[in-house]
């Protein structure tokens, strides 16, 4: 990679925030010679990266199986260029022909089931063979499907003349193309579940960024075979073997502005850290909350302090009799559908191995439970009382006792952790714990585009918000904002 900070005199960058969008804007950075500081607010860097004990077992939190990383794909030449492939453990799902397995409660499906297998042939067959009167309507789609894998496994974007991701904001909304297709609701049920599980109601999800995100988990699907933690610690010690420096435990307070140009951070220590480029790898609003009041127009706060953001999430994680139990090396969602095919509630399992012998950990994510916790929503981690704990007990074993419905009677089963948009909140700055930050739906379209860039010279933005969530998404994220930095020249000479 060609080292470019020799054409800029200012050489420090700061970055708030340690996630994924934190550490790979960190080290690609590093690599091209700047000096960089990574600021994390919690004791360990990671966000929602990092897994945490219960019982000896890692429970992961944002990472449960990621996309495109067969050799060559686009996940695997970003984890190459970011100097950690190949050092992160993991293991390839679908060995049985399966990576998702949908259960819908109504009669939308013949056999009641779908099955997302590997490879985009395969998934056209089982399109084709489950819904045998919408044969041109699937041609269709998977003809839209296929490019847009060619496009996101290329990067093309990052170096031709399209203006950041102009391809993904512009496309129609993958729900009103189903409908000028005149797809059965069967199908639009099936066609919905990528929409749903990052968040953006099909109606307004744009049709690229729906098969940029099926596509990835269709070319090849990974479960990490460590736990998110040793994820944070490869990335992070590889930013850190490129000079870099993670500070932890020291909240930023306060972005400092002088006549609308970035120049440092102030911690809650009361130290200040001085810096002509800036990247906020959290939620934007967050990072809006740390500005001066004037250092930014009244209409650039209200745009950012008005987006919508994807719905919170909870999970439910229960250690379970491994031989009663085994591992599944593919994920189930337990759909609610109404009967013109759109989805209502998704519930997503996994049931993987554990670090403790005999016991398998069965993880239940649910999205969209932000009002059972609106009661806690003014207090902070640690201060809620024991009527928010009881509400998590309830919440668990009610979730529990659903899951056997799929999996039978789960014995002697033990709950480890409940977490609630609350924690993801307190935990992350996430608001109100939206677990993929800012809603990428087509409504949003002009209020968020460009969150790479902000309107304070030397203040950019990072992290899943700005592009699009989940590791690739990020990461790639994280490239259109080092070009915006660097300048477009710059960023073709180093890259390609």
């Amino acid at each position: 990679m060609t080292d470019v900070s020799f054409a800029f005199p200012e050489k420090n960058v700061l970055v708030i925030g340690s996630g994924i969008g934190g550490l790979s804007a960190g080290i690609i950075l590093a690599e091209l010679g700047f000096q960089v500081t990574i600021i994390e607010k919690n004791p360990q860097p990671g966000g929602m990266m990092r897994s945490y004990n219960r019982n000896g077992i890692a429970c992961n939190v944002g990472v449960h199986y990621l996309g495109s990383l067969d050799k060559g794909q686009v996940l695997d030449r970003l984890f190459d260029f970011l100097g950690v492939a190949r050092q992160i453990p993991i293991k390839r799902m679908g060995a049985g022909g399966v990576i998702d397995r949908y259960y819908m409660d109504s009669n939308l499906l013949p056999k009641g089931t779908f099955d997302m297998p590997e490879g985009l042939d395969a998934y056209e067959q089982n399109l084709h063979q489950t819904f045998p009167r919408d044969q041109k309507q699937i041609s269709a789609i998977m003809e839209n499907l296929r490019s847009a894998a060619r496009k996101i496994n290329s990067l093309e974007f990052l170096f031709s003349g399209q203006n950041d991701f102009e391809i993904l904001d512009h496309s129609r909304p993958m729900g009103e193309l189903l409908s000028h297709w005149n797809c059965s609701p069967g199908l639009r049920a099936v066609l919905g579940v990528p929409a749903a599980w990052i968040g953006v109601p099909l109606s307004v999800c744009p049709s690229f960024y729906h098969n940029m995100v099926l596509s990835s988990y269709l070319l090849s699907s990974w479960r990490l075979e460590c736990s998110g933690t040793q994820m944070v610690e490869v990335l992070a010690v590889r930013f850190v073997s490129l000079g870099g420096r993670i500070i932890t435990g020291d909240a930023v307070a306060a972005v400092l502005v002088n006549d609308r140009v970035a120049t440092g951070v102030r911690l809650d220590s009361g130290r200040e850290l001085k810096a002509p480029i800036i990247i906020g790898a959290v939620h934007p609003k967050i990072i809006l909350g740390m500005l001066p009041e004037k250092a930014v127009k009244p209409s650039y706060r209200k745009r950012i302090s008005r987006l919508e953001d994807t719905h919170g999430i909870s999970a439910v994680h229960v250690s379970v009799d491994a031989a009663e139990h085994p591992e599944l090396d593919h994920n189930l969602f337990k759909i609610h559908t109404r009967p013109d095919g759109n989805i209502d509630d998704m519930i997503f399992y996994q049931m993987r191995k554990s670090e403790q012998t005999g016991k398998n950990l069965l993880t239940i994510l649910l999205g969209g439970q932000d009002e059972l916790w609106e009661k806690w929503t003014g207090t902070r981690t640690g201060c809620r009382g024991l009527d928010y704990k009881a509400a998590k007990t309830r919440e668990a074993e009610k979730r529990v006792q659903e899951a056997q419905s799929l999996f039978g009677a789960l014995g002697d089963y033990q709950i480890l952790d409940v977490y609630t948009p609350l924690s993801i909140r307190d935990w992350v700055g996430s608001p109100q714990g939206s677990a993929y930050g800012v809603q990428r739906s087509s409504k949003q379209i002009l209020s968020a585009a460009l969150l790479n860039r902000t309107a304070v010279k030397g203040l950019f933005l990072a992290g899943q918000s700005v592009l699009a969530p989940g590791i690739l998404g990020t990461i790639i994220g994280s490239l259109v904002t080092i070009k915006f930095i660097i300048g477009p020249q710059w960023f073709k000479q180093a890259f390609s």
